[in-house]
């Protein structure tokens, strides 16, 4: 079974622009794997004042129901931490919008294709 691996700048514009990943990774037979420091970072920004809280809580509370698998990548840079992972797993999916990432690592990438749809690269 294939996996992705989601980061925090790819779930809140997820959430901003209505994109249901959840639906659209399960229903091409994608296990969806979440670090535990993305959660963190989640509550981190919800705990803060302005939309980006109000967006992180919406998120955490989507994320909720969902079924998905965390991984801890024992490294609080979450960036530093998804290229190690990714390295050490070179079929795993990464789902970011971050460009450095992107192109540091030789994995298939998730990218947001015309503010709704989702694409793998």
């Amino acid at each position: 079974m294939q996996q992705a691996l989601l980061d925090t700048n790819f779930i809140l514009t997820c959430i901003k622009q209505k994109i249901d990943f959840f639906e659209d990774l399960q229903f091409r037979g994608i296990q969806i794997l979440i670090p535990e420091q993305v959660i963190n970072e989640l509550k981190k920004l919800s705990s803060k004042k302005g939309t980006a809280s109000s967006i992180s809580e919406f998120a955490l509370k989507f994320l909720r129901p969902n079924t998905f698998k965390t991984v801890d990548l024992k490294n609080n840079h979450v960036d530093e931490a998804i290229m190690d992972f990714a390295k050490e797993n070179p079929a795993v999916i990464i789902a970011t919008l971050d460009k450095d990432l992107k192109f540091k690592v030789n994995n298939p990438y998730l990218v947001i294709r015309g503010r709704k749809k989702l694409q793998i690269i």
